[in-house]
């Protein structure tokens, strides 16, 4: 019955195209399958078919760029012997056949491997056609199997045997490859449902495949039978692409998958078609995906670096062999650097928001998790990365990418940065709704923008308004992360939803109405009023909580001036009837509370580092919260399927609206701050304090645009009322 019931939303989601389209593809498993001689053949274009002419062509790199070459990773060795240490040991790991995954501990698999196990759930996945299993309804992480079948792996093995040489590397590649390929006919397991995980699959094997093209092991039958599954991945990609409300980064990881393909086997009689469909559709997608602004249309920085990095590695291949990629695709990796640059600034921590599934488009370096700015050293190379910003090209990914740009013609130019995203300034990116605000050792996020991408948000959180304070370039007040898409579902349902975010919560409900995991709905609209930078306010609602009785309506307002350290967050809650308003405040894990008078003193390694102070036109109480099994708050997650107690702060009202509360957040080293109260007419809201002996006053006109008004009164001496 809940099947049904997901179906029944998923369906709502689609329009009339969508479904007709649909409705054909489930007829499709009735038609008569295309043969692999029409897929795999060779090009006559140079006389007849000969695989093992074609073996040598590509052993010779004729008519196709290089990303792993020997002489390349001579070079790296030499300039970077701690990182190709530090790889090897992956290496050796998983040439022992060890894996680990996630937040889920390290397994040892049997040898051969069976693809279709999951020890962490003892579960096998069934022995069946690819579009019969319902990867929904199973007992096991599907992410995990699908982890271990994207052989991203295999491309550790290639480049330890290109460092040292040695053929337990090279054994231990084909080895694996040959099991996986013996296992898993296209088509056929767990490990070919979808096109996405034969596109990202794909560019697995056609990286590691080039970085062992000299090795022993490499005979002309085992490079058909490779070059076969490379072939039948790549029709895949196209046939199966994702499409309408579905077409987000997983049409991306598809076309790039069937581009690597078409561009690093030319000898295909299908190559050149299907790079032309692939670079047509990234080209638009690139354009779709990535927002005028550079921000992610997904509202998720991980799955924007993924995208990114998909659209890159195309473009980098392109770039060695014709001197550029279509300029859509160069221009969206810019925007997105130089966006990307902007909210890290020079010492920032990362932007967290929305999900991130720690997904790599290549694995090259044996880090667990990319960093922005890993990322940000990774699309440098080539001249389309942003400009003076501190990007760490300390990933091997860089490293291998940097020799690659070497081989241009002409030298990368140096991208253009645009004045409006710069490192050190205060900025509002418009398209995807992020406002920065930074003033020397702070900077302060708001989420103003939509809730996600296309009908089904899939990546996206119910944050909307919501706060983030960094300070020193650490977190204080922080997103919690994704926590868990299969794994543990009771936990994304929670680190998704609303409550778990520095925003307001009516009623105990999420903004957007869930319809399942990876699908909202219905969608909350955010309304900008008003974003001065120079002033520091930001003013903004959204309509998240009309379809509750009464037709509530959540607006805030964010006032940070730059010349002060107190920060004020001001919520409007409007409408009719009673209701359960709550702010929360979601604490980085490795910080520590303690209540104090009318809020919360936060500390680091018992050193205070921010005070929080609340109010309201109501009663108002404040808790915290730590490592709640039963509701599941108190978390932070550093990587999917894991999660850490972190302290979940808030302030609480129930009363009829309208309704205002404030909170007042002021770092360690600004002055102290006291006596918080707030005061609220129609068309007025009035909030005072005093901060070092000097009572502060904010008038805020509510029937305006970010029209805040502050004034100090006279210091208040001993015996003033």
């Amino acid at each position: 019955m809940a099947d049904l019931r997901w179906y029944a939303r998923r369906l709502r989601s689609m329009e009339g195209r969508e479904l007709l389209w649909r409705v054909g593809r489930a007829g499709r498993p009735l038609l008569p399958a295309l043969s692999n001689r029409s897929i795999d053949a060779l090009s006559a274009s140079e006389g007849p078919p000969n695989w093992e002419r074609a073996l040598q062509r590509f052993r010779d790199g004729v008519n196709r760029p290089l990303l792993l070459d020997s002489q390349r990773a001579f070079e790296i060795a030499e300039r970077s012997p701690e990182m190709v240490a530090a790889l090897l040991d992956s290496a050796d790991r998983v040439a022992r056949y060890s894996f680990t995954y996630f937040g889920y501990p390290e397994v040892s698999l049997p040898r051969p491997i069976d693809w279709n196990f999951d020890p962490i759930a003892g579960v096998r996945w069934p022995d069946a056609a690819a579009e019969k299993i319902d990867h929904r309804a199973a007992t096991a992480d599907v992410k995990w199997i699908w982890e271990l079948n994207r052989l991203q792996h295999l491309p550790w093995l290639a480049q330890a045997w290109l460092f040292t040489g040695d053929s337990r590397y090279s054994a231990a590649a084909f080895e694996q490859l040959d099991s996986w390929i013996e296992q898993n006919p296209p088509g056929h397991g767990i490990a070919w449902r979808g096109a996405f995980e034969a596109g990202v699959r794909a560019i697995s094997i056609a990286v590691t495949l080039q970085g062992l093209r000299d090795a022993p092991e490499l005979t002309v039958e085992r490079y058909r039978r490779i070059v076969r599954v490379l072939a039948d991945s790549a029709w895949r990609c196209w046939r199966d692409r994702s499409r309408f409300s579905s077409a987000n980064n997983h049409l991306i990881g598809e076309m790039a998958g069937l581009a690597t393909v078409a561009i690093m086997f030319p000898e295909l009689a299908l190559a050149p078609q299907w790079e032309s469909r692939a670079l047509r559709t990234l080209s638009t997608e690139a354009a779709r995906q990535i927002l005028p602004d550079g921000s992610g249309a997904e509202q998720a920085v991980g799955y924007q670096m993924f995208t990114v990095e998909l659209l890159h590695l195309v473009a980098a291949l392109l770039a060695q062999r014709d001197g550029e990629p279509p300029q859509p695709i160069a221009d969206a990796i810019r925007r997105s650097s130089e966006y990307l640059a902007a909210v890290v600034g020079h010492h920032d921590s990362d932007p967290l928001y929305g999900d991130n599934d720690d997904g790599f488009a290549l694995r090259l370096g044996p880090e667990p998790l990319r960093t922005v700015r890993d990322h940000l050293g990774i699309v440098a190379p080539f001249g389309w990365g942003a400009v003076g910003v501190q990007a760490r090209h300390e990933s091997l990914d860089a490293q291998w990418l940097f020799e690659a740009a070497k081989s241009l013609r002409e030298p990368p130019l140096p991208s253009h940065s645009d004045p409006a995203l710069t490192a050190a300034d205060s900025y509002f990116a418009t398209d995807g709704g992020l406002v920065v605000l930074r003033d020397g050792r702070r900077r302060i996020t708001m989420d103003v923008g939509p809730l996600g991408y296309l009908s089904i948000a899939a990546h996206g959180h119910a944050d909307a308004l919501a706060v983030t304070l960094g300070y020193d370039g650490q977190d204080l007040i922080n997103d919690p992360g994704t926590g868990s898409y299969y794994g543990n579902p009771q936990w994304r349902s929670v680190m998704r939803g609303t409550s778990a975010h520095a925003t307001v919560t009516v009623d105990g409900q999420d903004q957007s109405v869930t319809g399942g995991a990876f699908l909202w709905s219905k969608h909350a609209h955010t309304k900008v009023r008003r974003v001065d930078l120079t002033a520091g306010v930001v003013d903004a609602e959204h309509d998240g909580y009309t379809r509750l009785k009464g037709r509530v309506v959540h607006r805030r307002w964010l006032i940070a001036p730059p010349d002060d350290r107190a920060i004020l967050v001001v919520d409007l809650i409007s409408g009719a009837g009673s209701h359960e308003v709550r702010t929360s405040w979601p604490l980085h894990h490795e910080l520590d509370v303690r209540p104090v008078q009318g809020g919360h003193a936060v500390f680091r390694d018992d050193s205070q580092v921010l005070q929080i102070l609340y109010a309201g036109t109501a009663i108002t109480a404040h808790d915290q919260v730590r490592a709640n099994e039963a509701r599941n708050v108190g978390w932070s997650s550093q990587c999917l399927e894991s999660r850490t107690p972190a302290w979940w702060l808030g302030a609480t009202c129930v009363a009829d609206v309208p309704l205002a509360m404030a909170a007042l957040l002021t770092p360690a080293d600004g002055v102290s701050t006291a006596d918080l109260c707030i005061e609220s007419n129609h068309d007025r809201i009035e909030v005072t304090w005093t901060e070092a002996g000097t009572m502060r006053h904010v008038t805020i006109d509510v029937a305006d645009s970010a029209a805040v008004r502050h004034s100090h009164l006279n210091p208040l001496t001993p015996g003033t009322p």
